[in-house]
């Protein structure tokens, strides 16, 4: 089993946002043009200070007094100036939310499929809940930080060389010390960031667990309450929310600590400019205008440092973000489609073979040893043994919902790693031991497997599978609602859609993992004398716990501890001594009971 990766906190934020940019390209569409709209809205900014300065200098303090016309020229361009400012921002927000929307709308696909593309074992080594957090909240940080950050980076990169140019230009003195002021707080960012990095991390990690608590109490709320078991429920939920709370304070602790230097620092550097710019005035090294206008600039200069405070509270909570995203896409899936380059099967009853297959479960002992089975094309074959004896493994391998550890596993003679997903799920149907149904009604649940089916297709095979009359006792028909996971229907009539589901889908090989275990007997009668027509002319292997399955088929192969144990037609094995003897008369006895 491949793991879900993590990406390491050590890994560095731009590391990590260059990597996540690469793997969504859509990010990167129409940037010239957004960064071309800030620039303009940037460079708008500095107008004021500029006019300012110039209607000081040289309107007010024009020779001979103050120049009206000037004053009245220098503020009407101000206007227009700022006019095309404000209508650049608002095309750069525009663009900038288009584009990020665009490319989280594909992120969020690109992880969902992939999560697909994971083998069984990965996904259930990972709680859903987690899982599911990993496509959905987790964006959601990136989608917040790519919106309000990605244009408060974009402004304020633009906003901090704009106004440091200009105040080089009206006193290079004080520009040099308005930048040696934020040295030190540059440097403790830098600090701060690795601190905040790891801290964001884990409040990710602990949102994860959360969304699966809850997920897991609301999907098992059934058995909670049939257990009596609210309230140690709510005090699993409790300690996650604290969990949560505690990592997002400890979080939040951190961000906050930036606050208060930042103003320190602020207060610091427009002080100091004051200071010495009424200095270098009475010097005659620098106007009045000037110096009011490089105030002006100092604020510009210093609001995105304090900015970049509150820019680094969002970045380091989407990195968190994008780490967890970018975990799911770096694995690996451990059960891989060969894509184009498989075969295709064609149509038709289908030969299994597995030759000398081992598997063991991660971190666990084999379960299967060196198991050597050849399944004709159109047999009825019925897979029994005690539970854990490797039934339901074996039908896994065969479906490739798992690989094996050892041997190979074969279909018409191609062994199945290489088949094209696409031809394998055509051929091969399995119907799980639970039957879980999709919250839409009863015909979408049966034309799951075959979308192009029509109402009067699913009314014949309903009809073939002798359900006509249970079809004929449900409120609305194929129209009628199943709700969420089949809740609306019992146990076993979840297990008869299920089964009517395969039969749409008109597999060459049908796996019935369990096909009557959750149904009462004469349910299990009619699944039964419906089953003779699902099966005749496909290979059928059923998984059987009740062995009337096995009694109906062909051959019977028998597990035990991993190993097949016994082979051969019911009639044979129920008069031999040995595992299968056994089981049957301990079935008979219970049915008995």
């Amino acid at each position: 089993m491949t793991a879900l990766s993590d990406v390491s906190v050590q890994e560095g934020a731009l590391s990590t946002l260059r990597r996540g940019l690469r793997l969504s390209p859509e990010f990167r569409a129409g940037l010239a043009g957004t960064l071309l709209l800030a620039l303009v809205a940037t460079a708008g900014r500095v107008v004021v200070p500029i006019a300012v300065q110039q209607t000081i200098d040289k309107g007010l303090g024009a020779t001979g007094g103050p120049d009206v016309g000037y004053i009245r020229t220098a503020v009407l361009l101000c206007a227009v100036a700022v006019l095309i400012t404000a209508v650049s921002a608002y095309a750069m927000n525009v663009r900038l939310y288009k584009t990020s929307e665009t490319g989280l709308a594909a992120l969020r696909v690109r992880a969902f499929r992939h999560v697909h593309d994971l083998s069984m074992l990965t996904q259930s080594g990972e709680r859903r809940g987690a899982l599911v957090s990993r496509v959905t909240g987790d964006v959601d940080q990136i989608s917040q930080f790519m919106q309000f950050g990605g244009l408060m980076i974009i402004i304020s990169v633009g906003q901090l060389l704009v106004a440091s140019v200009l105040m080089a230009v009206y006193s290079w003195p004080l520009a040099l010390m308005v930048w040696l002021a934020f040295v030190p707080l540059a440097l403790a960012l830098r600090w701060f960031q690795r601190l905040i990095s790891t801290a964001y991390t884990r409040v990710r990690e602990r949102t994860g667990d959360l969304l699966a608590a809850v997920s897991e109490s609301v999907v098992g709320a059934s058995v909670i309450r049939a257990y009596g078991s609210e309230e140690r429920t709510a005090r699993r939920v409790d300690e996650t929310v604290d969990a949560t709370r505690t990592a997002q304070t400890r979080a939040q602790g951190l961000v906050a600590l930036t606050f208060p230097t930042s103003e320190l620092t602020a207060a610091i550097a427009t002080a100091a400019v004051v200071v010495a710019g009424v200095l270098l005035g009475v010097d005659g090294n620098l106007t009045a205008g000037k110096l009011v206008a490089f105030l002006f600039l100092v604020t510009l200069f210093v609001s995105p440092m304090q900015t970049a405070t509150e820019l680094l509270n969002e970045a380091q909570n989407a990195i968190a973000g994008w780490r967890r995203v970018l975990g799911v896409l770096d694995t690996v899936p451990d059960v891989a489609d060969p894509g184009e380059e498989g075969t295709v099967l064609p149509r038709g009853p289908i030969e299994v073979t597995f030759e000398d297959v081992g598997f063991a479960y991660p971190g666990g002992p084999p379960v299967l040893h060196g198991v050597n089975v050849s399944i004709q094309p159109r047999s009825r074959v019925a897979i029994v043994g005690e539970t854990g004896s490797g039934k339901t493994t074996f039908a896994k391998l065969l479906t490739r919902l798992m690989d094996p550890t050892s041997g190979q596993v074969r279909v018409d003679g191609v062994p199945l790693g290489q088949v094209r997903f696409s031809s394998l799920r055509e051929r091969i149907v399995m119907v799980p031991q639970d039957g879980f149904l999709f919250d839409a009604s009863l015909a979408d649940n049966i034309r799951y497997g075959k979308l192009d089916a029509s109402d009067e297709d699913l009314l014949l095979a309903l009809t073939e599978l002798g359900l006509a009359d249970w079809l004929e006792g449900l409120p609305r028909g194929l129209a009628t609602p199943v709700g969420q996971r089949g809740e609306s229907l019992s146990a076993g009539e979840r297990q008869l859609v299920a089964l009517a589901r395969a039969y749409v889908a008109d597999p060459d090989l049908l796996v019935l993992d369990e096909a009557t275990s959750a149904v009462d007997p004469a349910t299990e009668v009619r699944i039964q004398r419906a089953l003779d027509g699902v099966t005749r002319g496909r290979t059928a292997i059923s998984i059987a716990h009740r062995l009337s399955t096995a009694e109906a088929a062909d051959e019977v192969i028998v597990f035990d501890s991993g190993r097949i144990v016994q082979r051969g037609p019911h009639a044979e094995l129920v008069t031999e001594p040995g595992v299968y003897a056994d089981l049957h008369a301990s079935w008979i006895a219970q049915r008995q009971i």
